[in-house]
Parts: C-alpha cells; structure tokens; sequence
C-alpha cells in the first residue's frame, strides 16, 4: 500500500517537560491514582478503526485492555505494510482530555512521532500526513509505561481522537501493547436524561429533574 508519506521531522514538540505534575491529586488511597482519571468504560470500542493493523480489531483490543491488564503481552497491535498506523477512538460523551497512556517496546519497533486529530472521524494516511494535527506528541524507546500530558485547552471538548503514528525507531512494522486515556468524562446529555425518565414512576416527578420537564410533555414512549 504506497500510503507512506516521508516527512522529515517538523519539530512540532510540545513537550511539558519530563517531570510528572502532581496536580494536587497524588493521594494513593489505596487505589492506583491513574484509575481516579482513566478513562475506559466511557470508550465506545466497538467503532474503534485501525488502518495498517496486521489482523482485524488490533487497534481495538489493546484500547480495551483494563489497567491491570496493561502489562500484558497479548493482545498486541502490530502495522503490517510499513510502520505506520491510524487509530480512531470515539468516546461516548464529551471528555476533557489530560494526557495519553501508551505502553510499547525498548526495540526499534517502538513508535515515535504521534500525531493527534481533534474529532476527526474522516482522515486516511494522506490527510492525516498533510494537515496540522491538534498535538504532536514525541514517545520514548521503552516498555515501560507513558503518561504523555496533552494541552489542555485543545482537549477540552473531545468527543473523538485519531492517533497517526508516523513513524518508529527503524523496524519495518511497529507494536503497541497498551492506549489508556486520562481525563474527566462528561456524559451526553441524552444519556442521563433517559436513564431517569425510565426510571421516573410519576410523571410530575419530571419536572424536578432538570433537562428532563421539555421531553415530559411529549408523553412516555415506554408505556409504563
């Protein structure tokens, strides 16, 4: 597939430096604190799109991997006709993203240049080698995990993202063994307002709920 497009680096590093900023939430209340922001459940998997993966649902499969399985060699997303990959990860609200979580390899197959697209469901290899991402983030060579923090106020309205890995450190293909997302999740406004108008027993209960009185006047289409 003639997809891969050469680009000599453009140096669009928007690194924040190396050091992990606290925030103020490093309290390990006997949880793990990246579980107090990692977005998993608020994915919507089955409409994640991998282009260049080796096998059907790579992309998928290591998206849907939970925190305690991130260390997990298997399931692995691995590019097949060169090193480049495009992932499309559609959220099921609206998230306030605060960093990328990416777990690959001390090998050359690691990837390197990330390109990040804001709500773009539409890219393919050529445009998403042609136009201005939202963040170029720069990965490590390593297998360890990490945790590459996004600009803020570029993220704060993510209902999608497209991950383009440009390029590797030199193999022919390239692995991924694990993508989280941190941040704060907000959900659809149709999501909350159906769940308590099913669940709302008296239909003058609706107009206490706000967002929900305009759809009480409609009439129930539950029938209950």
């Amino acid at each position: 597939m003639p997809h891969h497009h050469s680009h000599a680096s453009h140096g669009h590093h928007h690194d924040q430096g190396d050091g992990e900023h606290g925030h103020g939430h490093d309290h390990s209340d006997e949880i793990e604190p990246a579980l107090q922001t990692l977005i998993w459940k608020q994915i919507d998997f089955e409409s994640i799109r991998t282009l260049n993966e080796s096998e059907p649902d790579q992309g998928a499969k290591v998206v849907e991997k939970t925190w305690p399985q991130r260390l997990n060699a298997e399931p692995m997303l691995q590019s097949d006709a060169d090193e480049q990959l495009l992932m499309f990860v559609p959220f099921t609200g609206v998230l306030k993203l605060h960093s990328l979580l990416i777990r690959s390899s001390e090998d050359s197959s690691a990837p390197k240049t990330l390109k990040l697209f804001l709500n773009r469901d539409d890219l393919d290899f050529s445009a998403a080698s042609d136009l201005q991402p939202t963040q170029t983030l720069e990965l490590s060579q390593t297998s360890e995990i990490q945790e590459l923090p996004v600009k803020r106020t570029s993220f704060g309205n993510t209902y999608s993202l497209t991950l383009f890995i440009e390029d590797n450190y030199g193999d022919d293909v390239t692995r991924i063994y694990w993508i989280g997302f941190k941040g704060e999740f907000m959900n659809l406004n149709r999501e909350p307002v159906e769940v308590l108008y099913e669940k709302a027993a008296n239909p003058k209960d609706h107009t206490l709920i706000q967002g929900v009185s305009d759809m009480s006047t409609q009439g129930t289409r539950h029938g209950m």
